[in-house]
């Protein structure tokens, strides 16, 4: 719970501050006075009478009643003193700095345990144990640096690790991003990362609030809350961007099919982050650039420069101009925004011409527009301003200028910001000379911009945020899904495992599925009696054998009753086979959908380029079921071999639409099938006209 004594209290006593502020309990202490906390501070410790300043209470038991208590004793210590405090008095909030709890031993987590019943008893809120704290503008109860500017318009920072939120804030703090809150929930005993989102999200004021969350996240408790708040929070104007650590190996298995091969916990996480509209970031750099990228501003509609703008919804859209008085960082930009997929436009014209013969000679506007190392302050103006007026085919603008230390920039920077304040759209300033015009870039940053010092990290930040969808609808698709039947064939299932082909057939037919005719049996007369009124040629596949290619179980375009004859008997001397299975032959692009059971997530769907390829490219994009067609286009249009499916040299392309309806289907298959732990369509054959499952292997664990 959170609660007003956690977020805004009127006293605040220290357990264990000191005189040293090189220790956590002096650090906080230390913290709370320089952010100018306006309420009662109080402290207990047992061998100092003053700290900081401050009258020091021997023990707890001459405390006033008090709001919130900040611990930095040992573990041991913390639960007796939890106890006395909420009962005695009446702290309703702790914020508990100390490690050594369930992170560490078995004994450890019985002390969390302890804690946490104290506190639900209580009714008082808990951040930690083994946290660095909690900093708002009310009050700073962290115990370490470095502390960002804070403003109501910055960015709310939630981490689930205290180091990695401070590594976290030391990038962000050189950009200029500002915060609002900065939220260390340690062991997230009672508050977790959800937990503070569902706080933001149903107390949300849009004129008062961020509307910029960023996330460091090591573990998902509840993937529901976080889906839900998360899209509830985006879909009210905020941004959110994550970190999710720790994902690529936990969870991964050894795998029974080609889904389970590339099937694993970060699969889930991406498919979660995708739904919710939630861009996903790698690494530190990466996410505090995205959180600079989210700030970048809107004119001011108030006076004063000191003001800070509302940050824009969206970037603008995805042509840019670069403005560099350094050739390099322009053509390293332009590479990094088109391999983003976005555009550096060329410009030229009359108009062109026009901005040319007002900069020094030798200039170039193609863009883009260097405007050389000698350009003046004044032609970074007319530059931009020639972006901002006159060329109608430039959405954003981003402007490189940095210094070789002979002079001072002061001035140029100064334009820069006053055409921030000004223009429409937005422009992005890249400004890499930190350390040799490194006061310039403060004051700059002073005045409430951002700086974006590497150009590739910006392209490659903003590729991520323009790649991320929107948040999906969460209504379920079920129009044309038999549901009752297929609750039938699962419930008729008696024995765990892959269940056999008749059944895969009816549980897609169920769905609404195309399938290729197909016919099993392990009696040769009545499998060449099928292939001969279905039609030559056929495809042949050994029933038994989880992996058919692996063990030549699968002969293609047989053509005559003799070698399907021959091909049976050499099929059912494979190991483990039970029967054939034999299918009209029919051809086009081959596909893959796929589906896992994770757990906590539900089902995460796969789709990819089918075959061989499905295995050797692993170029497979992730959604959550139940899926909705807008998210089914989106997974499509994000492989890298997209334009293989739209058609190229001379080839046509797949029929989009039937594709992303089979995946919304089986998605809505699985939503009322949680017994599917894991299947694979493959191939699926398509051209322009049809999407046809070919293959599949469906595993059931009840």
């Amino acid at each position: 719970m959170i609660n007003k004594q956690l977020l805004e209290p009127e006293s605040i006593v220290v357990i264990g501050g000191s005189n040293n502020v090189h220790k956590p309990g002096g650090a906080v202490v230390r913290n709370l006075l320089s952010g100018g906390y306006k309420g009662i501070l109080r402290v207990v410790n047992p061998k100092e009478d003053e700290v900081q300043g401050i009258k020091v209470f021997h023990d707890v038991q001459g405390v006033p009643p008090t709001d919130l208590a900040i611990l930095v004793v040992a573990a041991r210590f913390c639960p007796q003193y939890v106890e006395y405090l909420a009962a005695e008095k009446q702290v309703r909030a702790f914020i508990i700095i100390s490690a050594g709890f369930g992170e560490e031993t078995h004994e450890g987590a019985l002390l969390e345990q302890q804690i946490l019943d104290t506190c639900e008893k209580y009714g008082c809120a808990l951040i930690g144990p083994n946290c660095i704290g909690l900093l708002t503008r009310w009050h700073h109860s962290v115990f370490t640096k470095p502390i960002p500017q804070l403003n109501p318009r910055g960015v709310d920072f939630i981490s689930g690790s205290g180091a990695t939120a401070v590594f976290i804030l030391e990038s962000a703090v050189t950009k200029g991003l500002p915060f609002n809150s900065v939220w260390s929930i340690g062991n997230g005993k009672q508050i977790g990362i959800e937990t503070v989102l569902e706080y933001m999200d149903e107390h949300f004021d849009a004129g008062r609030d961020s509307l910029i969350k960023l996330l460091y996240i090591e573990n998902i408790a509840d993937p529901d809350k976080l889906l839900y708040h998360a899209t509830s929070l985006i879909k009210k104007g905020c941004r959110i961007a994550a970190i999710k650590a720790g994902s690529s190996t936990a969870g991964s298995r050894a795998a029974s099919s080609h889904t389970g091969a590339i099937a694993s916990s970060d699969s889930a996480v991406e498919a979660l982050f995708r739904k919710a509209g939630i861009v996903r970031c790698f690494s530190r750099e990466e996410l505090t650039t995205v959180g600079c990228i989210f700030n970048i501003q809107s004119p001011l509609s108030s006076v004063g420069e000191e003001t800070m703008q509302t940050p824009v919804r969206k970037v603008g859209g995805t042509s840019f101009a670069i403005i560099t008085h350094a050739g390099g960082p322009g053509v390293m930009l332009t590479d990094a925004l088109s391999k983003g997929g976005m555009s550096v436009p060329p410009l030229s014209g009359p108009v062109a011409e026009e901005l040319k013969s007002k900069l020094y000679p030798g200039s170039s506007v193609a863009n883009p527009i260097d405007i050389l190392a000698t350009g003046t302050p004044e032609h970074l103006g007319i530059a931009i301003d020639y972006c901002e007026q006159k060329f109608d085919n430039i959405d954003a603008i981003m402007v490189i200028f940095g210094t070789p230390g002979l002079v001072k920039v002061y001035e140029t920077y100064n334009v820069l910001h006053q055409k921030i304040l000004t223009c429409k759209k937005p422009i992005f300033p890249i400004l890499p000379s930190v350390n040799t015009a490194g006061p310039e870039v403060q004051e700059f940053l002073s005045r409430g911009h951002v700086n974006f010092s590497d150009e590739v990290t910006l392209a490659t930040a903003l590729t991520q945020v323009m790649k991320t969808p929107a948040p999906a609808d969460q209504t379920l698709t079920i129009h044309g899904v038999d549901v009752p039947r297929i609750r039938r064939i699962i419930d008729g299932i008696t024995e765990n495992g892959y269940i056999v082909p008749n059944l895969v057939h009816e549980l897609l037919q169920s769905a609404g599925i195309p399938t290729v005719p197909e016919f099993v049996s392990a009696d040769k007369a009545e499998v060449v009696a099928f292939a001969e009124k279905c039609g030559y040629p056929v495809v042949a596949k050994v029933v038994g054998p989880v992996h058919k290619s692996d063990v030549g179980g699968v002969s293609l375009n047989i053509r005559s009753k003799e070698v399907l004859s021959a091909e049976f008997d050499r099929m059912m001397q494979i190991p483990d086979a039970t029967a054939i299975m034999v299918q009209k032959m029919i051809k086009g692009t081959e596909l893959f959908i796929g589906a896992k059971y994770e757990l906590r997530f539900g089902h995460v769907v796969l789709c990819g380029l089918g075959g061989i390829f499905v295995e050797v490219l692993k170029d497979v994009s992730s959604g959550l079921a139940p899926l909705t067609y807008e998210e089914a286009d989106s997974m499509i249009r994000s492989l890298r071999g997209y334009k293989i499916l739209k058609g190229t040299r001379g080839q046509k392309g797949i029929n989009e639409r039937k594709y992303a309806e089979i995946i919304v289907r089986l998605s809505t298959l699985l939503r009322f099938a949680t017994e599917i732990k894991e299947m694979d369509i493959n191939p699926l054959l398509a051209d322009e006209d049809n999407v046809i499952a070919v293959d599949a292997r469906i595993l059931v664990e009840k």
